[in-house]
């Protein structure tokens, strides 16, 4: 057969050419005779009934039955019809399962091309084990997908390290942002760098304080102690807030489409506030009061007072309280904040070869303490160590914290006013034999002569009668109004401090020389005492300056020429930062739109009356260009005839941005060659 006899299948349409559509033929068939082979199929099966009738009936009956003639062609039709039935369900058949097993491959060769994170082998083997309703490829992905999630986490701490050392180059000292990049700094309350007492010159101290607020924690942390009421009522107002930003947000859609101006900022405020008394109400015994739309008056009843345990003699498996807190305890939304931080530092300390050999987890505290080294004598511990103190406040420790704050630091002027007085006592009977050892001892022998020759010819009042507010220490100190009071820095005192610390050690000087009595010793002592436990104060973190969330405090000692620590510690801190908190979000740049920035009533460029413009925006009544330009060209005190939509024209005066009325007649300009008026 030339190529010219080959027929093109999908564009042929024939009965007996091979291949073509609706052929009994097939090019796989080559040479075979199809027809002749049916018929040499049934002609056998026809002789074969057809033999075993002969053989099993009587020669009386053969007789009387025409075998030759009319049972033959009845025993051929029967067979010739039941081949064709079952051929052509045996062709059906073929063409479903054919279907079938198209459709599969179709369907493994998308699969194989959707499981990008999946080997083309498992999910072949998969599917040939059980189908895709049995087995699938999922937890497979996530396996996958976990473990590219690391190998790019130990990508971006290994970059992170990398250009902390960087920058710590280009600085050629170690700072503070070191440790906390740009993102994440708002968060820091406290970062001091000092030299080691024992070893200043070779080892360095850095004590720093991050603040984590509540609103800014991914997952909320709450205390251990708080009530399920308590629980359940901030999961409804996070409800009510969500459904609040939805009838917002379809809010600026319905006015988007309307074609009207975007709210501003305030303005979204005010309507946030507009709908909450639809979801709630401060009316908390009416069983009717939108606060309880959500959950029942008599569920919240049930649930007063109940904290995280209850007692053992009052438990009841049965009871409509235990049954509720058994659905808070399942969701783990007291502890899932708090578990999740706790995984998040010591994970990243792990992976980070930051190891620790003590750790306190204060869990109903919400306390967790960490120290790379158990033994806490500086004498006896490396120069390379860290320390972190991570603890959730709210606002009633906050309060309790700054109490305590205020008792220390009056204790603290207390005390160092005491030796202050002991020392001037010292002092003054140490110059009883002399007649002028200071400034004060030339005052007085000189005070009668400056009263008769002085202040009685001048009539001002003698230095003695005035009363001395300057203690000659620290300048005065402002007085404080209802900021200062609420949140007191103490600035002032701690200064005043340190001044009479160094002024008594000053004096101790000055007074022995090279002499070391008991007075002397004793002092000394006292003051070095009050001086070291005062530094140790004032590094610590002041509690004014915190506010409700975790506080994380790291103190990091290392060696100035190696900084192992420091630079470990800072992939730490940035690392759990961002696993745990969501960072500052400035509402005004979030619902920051560009079409806001760009739709503006200047940028329609229009002098006068709004209203004017119509006669642009009708562009079918008249040509666009030309309509703007006798615009610009018509005297401001000519009478205009402005075109309004569905109404008839109207005379106004129109006036234009710019256009000084001198109250003299104008006439009109004659038109340059641009075609505007000169002006």
């Amino acid at each position: 057969m030339g190529s010219i006899d080959l027929p093109k299948s999908p564009m042929v349409f024939h009965p007996e050419k091979r291949s073509a559509v609706g052929s009994r033929n097939s090019l796989a068939q080559e040479s075979r005779d199809q027809q002749a082979e049916v018929d040499n199929l049934l002609e056998e099966e026809v002789d074969k009934v057809m033999n075993h009738v002969s053989t099993k009936l009587p020669n009386d009956v053969l007789k009387e039955l025409d075998v030759m003639g009319g049972l033959k062609e009845k025993v051929y039709n029967y067979f010739n019809q039941n081949y064709q039935n079952m051929f052509n369900r045996y062709i059906v058949t073929t063409e479903d399962e054919m279907i079938k097993k198209v459709r599969n491959f179709v369907d493994r060769e998308e699969m194989k091309v959707l499981t990008r994170y999946t080997p083309k082998e498992i999910a072949t083997l998969l599917d040939e084990v059980g189908g895709m309703d049995r087995f699938n490829t999922g937890e497979i992905e996530k396996s996958i997908v976990n473990m590219y999630g690391h190998l790019q986490g130990h990508i971006q701490r290994g970059v992170n390290e990398l250009e902390n050392l960087t920058n710590s180059l280009l600085r050629q000292k170690t700072d503070v942002g070191a440790f906390i990049r740009g993102e994440n700094a708002y968060s820091v309350v406290k970062c001091a760098f000092k030299d080691n007492l024992k070893k200043p010159k070779t080892v360095s101290e850095v004590k720093l304080s991050v603040n984590i607020l509540d609103s800014e924690l991914i997952s909320p942390i709450f205390h251990y102690q708080v009530t399920v009421e308590y629980l359940i009522k901030d999961l409804i107002a996070k409800n009510i807030i969500d459904l609040i930003d939805k009838e917002i947000d379809q809010l600026k859609d319905d006015r988007i489409d309307q074609g009207l101006e975007e709210l501003a900022d305030s303005e979204i405020v005010f309507e946030k506030m507009k709908k909450v008394e639809s979801h709630t109400s401060d009316d908390a015994e009416s069983a009717k009061s939108n606060r309880y739309k959500y959950m029942a008056k008599t569920l919240m009843t049930r649930l007063e007072g109940l904290r995280a345990e209850i007692d053992p003699e009052e438990f009841d498996q049965l009871n409509i309280r235990e049954n509720l807190k058994k659905i808070i305890d399942l969701e783990n939304i007291r502890n899932r904040g708090y578990n999740t931080a706790i995984n998040s530092i010591t994970s990243i300390l792990d992976t980070s070869r930051m190891g620790y050999q003590y750790i306190e987890n204060l869990k109903n505290g919400r306390e967790l303490i960490i120290r790379e080294y158990e033994d806490t004598d500086p004498n006896i511990l490396p120069d390379e160590r860290y320390s972190i103190r991570m603890k959730y406040y709210d606002n009633a420790q906050l309060v309790e914290e700054q109490k305590a704050y205020d008792v220390q630091i009056a204790a603290f002027q207390l005390e160092v006013q005491h030796l202050w007085d002991v020392l001037d006592m010292v002092y003054v009977d140490s110059k009883f034999f002399k007649r002028v050892a200071d400034y004060e001892d030339l005052a007085k022998v000189y005070r009668t002569k400056i009263k008769k020759k002085i202040k009685l010819k001048s009539n001002d009042p003698v230095y003695e009668d005035v009363d001395k507010v300057w203690n000659e220490i620290s300048f005065m100190q402002a007085a404080e109004t209802e900021v200062e009071e609420r949140n007191r820095t103490y600035l002032f005192e701690k200064d005043e401090v340190k001044k009479r610390l160094v002024l008594m050690k000053d004096k101790l000087q000055s007074m022995y020389g090279y002499k070391y009595p008991m007075q002397r010793r004793v002092m000394e002592e006292r003051l070095e005492f009050l001086e070291q436990e005062f530094n140790r104060f004032d590094y610590m973190i002041n509690p004014y300056h915190i506010q409700t969330g975790i506080l994380l405090d790291v103190d990091i000692t290392s060696i100035k020429r190696k900084k192992a620590t420091l630079d470990g510690m800072a992939n730490v801190l940035n690392e759990f930062l961002n696993g745990v908190s969501k960072g500052f979000q400035d509402a005004a740049f979030a619902s920051f739109s560009r079409r806001r920035s760009t739709v503006r009533s200047d940028i329609d460029q229009h002098f006068g009356d709004p209203n004017a413009l119509d006669e642009i925006e009708e562009g079918s009544k008249k040509n666009k260009g030309q309509s703007y330009l006798d615009m610009l060209n018509t005297p401001a005190d000519e009478p205009a005839t402005t075109i309004k939509k569905d109404k008839a024209p109207a005379t106004k005066t129109r006036k234009r941005k710019g256009v000084v009325d001198t109250g003299k007649t104008k006439k009109k300009a004659k038109k340059n060659s641009g075609g505007l008026r000169t002006l």
